[in-house]
């Protein structure tokens, strides 16, 4: 981080040392700070713990998801569309833009020089740029959005160092995309969906990926990867595969081999992981390279399970190994990622796919049970059981695959008699005097920390290097760079298991990618699934999700993701749906006409919200919007009563 402070300008960083010892709960604002940028300082440090030193890519909504926000805007912005005229022919001869923001701080309408266009685009001075404070930090949209007040935001007042020079960025990375015009070019950023407007980072590659030049960004990816890593030599060019963890045909791929010309890969420097998309020259020859997909023999079964998250792509090449092997494997990872579908895919591209593949949760048996599911018991082996007996679990995986979920969970005096059946390839059930041959290949998972279990005395030591011949490990799903694939993926397959057709909306797909998912892969589906029980018409939309999905994506105060639209109904609402619930302002809606009208529609209609704004000629998120204004809420959204 030292080193990072010395590289910036004195400007940069002199704003970012301040701000980090104000974080310390050191009194050092300058004299003539204002109290309206104190107090937003203050909020950024405190309240949205951002961090002065790691500035934050400008984020811009995709184009249907800016619609959505600006449909939701119609009555502001045709109320503001002459003054936002009159105001920007003004300024516009000093060279300035304009931009206006919703309540959630999404520019929705911009004015600017069009020859400075793609500048103001990188700068995030342009349609669907996202300024709320919480993400951005001190500016005078996102401030003034807070404060409920008119606010001036100069240079230095804006949290965000980047904001200080955001012309000098901009005038550099136009002069580097000029001047490097006829070489490869490397861009990256922190944001996928950032990538092609304002990608901070820049390479000028040779097509053996050597580098020729790198924009201010790209040099601090060089210093960060010298720090960790041996520098090279001075004769020796430095290549882009030694800073992002990839081959170079994965790169020069990119245009040809990627839906949306965007490839996540993970730094080397840091492990973090990037977006990267490759610029050609005008006239650049179509080379036949090889995909990813291509160097090995296509595994579908595997294949499915991840579009570019580069831990996956890393866990997916040691599976595609593994997955010929007899070696027992370990997935770990927390609860829904994913790991029974990953141990199918295992078998299910193997060898023994045609052999049974059995699964067994040890944490859902009751130990009463566990040990006769498991071996098996011959008849009249204990009181209760079948009168012919049973196969047990393990000998029903016979020439196949047995998976032992939840592994964790197995009772100390099982985990002997499992180590038996690995070490000797045999099984006993309860009552036999011989033991059964079986062929089995094991697979095992669990979202526990066995090595804190075996440090405890609740797992045996040498079971676990037996289940242990490899690991894999799955990440959560916030962590995962490929979310938009899996959300595609999942509401594909859901359309195909209820025979619908449902288009997901971009403020949808918007909440979705935002929400932290704690309950990754499985909740995720859960919840687009309850969408499309609830969706009415033929799309999903932000309303339809459930409302967790919604709350962690609204445009309150203490919002977590201030991209997203807020939730349709109203957090504090009356539990009778006989009438409205207060507004927020305090206003008593009964006596609100507006109110009753909408009040009186919505019961006539069942509160069906797509057939009240056909009757009134609005859109869905107009409806929407007003029943938040007036504290409206469904019978089916309104808290139980006690």
């Amino acid at each position: 981080m030292i080193r990072q402070l010395e590289t910036m300008q004195p400007d940069k960083r002199q704003h970012i040392q301040t701000l980090m010892q104000l974080g310390e709960g050191r009194d050092v604002f300058p004299e003539t700070q204002r109290d309206v940028i104190r107090r937003s300082w203050q909020r950024c440090l405190e309240e949205y713990q951002l961090d002065p030193s790691r500035p934050r890519p400008v984020r811009v909504l995709t184009q249907q998801a800016l619609r959505d926000h600006q449909e939701s805007a119609d009555e502001l912005l045709h109320v503001a569309r002459a003054g936002v005229e009159r105001l920007y022919s003004q300024i516009a001869q000093h060279g300035y833009a304009l931009i206006l923001t919703d309540q959630r701080g999404i520019a929705v309408d911009f004015r600017g020089q069009r020859d400075q266009l793609s500048e103001l685009r990188r700068a995030g001075l342009y349609l669907g740029s996202d300024w709320n404070e919480r993400y951005a930090g001190t500016s005078a949209a996102g401030t003034c959005l807070h404060d409920g007040a008119a606010v001036t935001c100069h240079q230095r007042e804006h949290f965000d160092a980047t904001h200080i020079d955001l012309h000098a960025r901009m005038i550099e990375d136009a002069y580097f995309l000029h001047r490097y015009r006829d070489c490869l070019i490397l861009r990256f950023d922190t944001a996928r969906e950032f990538v092609h407007l304002n990608g901070r980072g820049l390479f000028a590659i040779q097509e053996d990926g050597k580098v020729i030049a790198a924009n201010h960004e790209g040099r601090r990816l060089i210093d960060a990867h010298l720090e960790r890593w041996p520098p090279w030599t001075i004769s020796t060019l430095p290549a882009v595969t030694q800073l992002f963890d990839g081959e170079l045909n994965e790169l020069l791929s990119i245009p040809h081999a990627n839906r949306d010309q965007i490839r996540a890969f993970r730094l080397r420097a840091d492990d973090a992981t990037v977006f990267v998309t490759l610029i050609e020259p005008r006239g650049y020859p179509v080379r036949a390279l090889p995909t990813v997909s291509q160097q090995d023999d296509p595994v579908p079964e595997l294949d499915q399970l991840a579009g570019d998250d580069p831990s996956m792509h890393r866990l997916l090449k040691l599976a595609r190994r593994m997955r010929h092997e007899n070696v027992s494997i370990l997935i770990r990872g927390e609860t829904g990622t994913g790991k029974e579908v990953l141990a199918r895919a295992l078998h299910d591209s193997g060898p023994r796919a045609k052999a049974p593949f059995v699964a067994v949760n040890c944490a859902a048996i009751p130990e009463s049970l566990i040990e006769s599911e498991l071996f098996g018991y011959l008849p009249g082996a204990f009181t209760g059981g079948r009168p012919k007996g049973m196969r047990g679990l393990i000998q029903q995986a016979d020439g196949g695959t047995l998976f032992l979920d939840e592994i964790g969970d197995m009772p100390l005096p099982l985990q002997s008699r499992l180590l038996r059946v690995l070490a000797e390839r045999e099984v006993s059930p309860l009552g036999a005097e011989t033991p059964i041959k079986v062929d089995i290949r094991v697979i095992t998972a669990t979202h526990r920390d066995v090595t804190e279990l075996i440090a405890s005395g609740q797992f045996r030591e040498d079971l676990y290097y037996r289940l242990n011949g490899a690991e894999l490990l799955l990440p959560a799903l916030r962590e995962r760079a490929d979310r938009h694939y899996l959300i595609r993926k999942l509401h594909a397959e859901l359309q195909a298991e209820r025979e619908q057709s449902l288009h997901l909306r971009a403020d949808a797909i918007s909440a979705l990618l935002s929400h932290h998912w704690p309950g990754n892969i499985r909740q995720l589906r859960n919840a687009i699934a309850f969408a499309m029980a609830t969706a009415e018409g033929d799309e999903i939309t932000l309303h339809d999700l459930p409302e967790v999905c919604q709350t962690h994506t609204g445009s309150t105060r203490g919002a977590a993701s201030p991209l997203a639209a807020a939730s349709p109904f109203a957090s504090g609402a009356s539990s009778n749906p006989a009438s409205p619930a207060p507004a927020s302002a305090g206003a008593d809606a009964g006596t609100d006409a507006d109110a009753n009208e909408l009040l009186e529609l919505l019961r006539h209609t069942d509160w069906n919200v797509s057939q009240v704004a056909r009757q009134l000629g609005v859109s869905r998120p107009t409806i929407y919007r007003r029943m938040r204004r007036h504290g409206l809420v469904a019978p089916n959204h309104q808290p139980l009563a006690s």
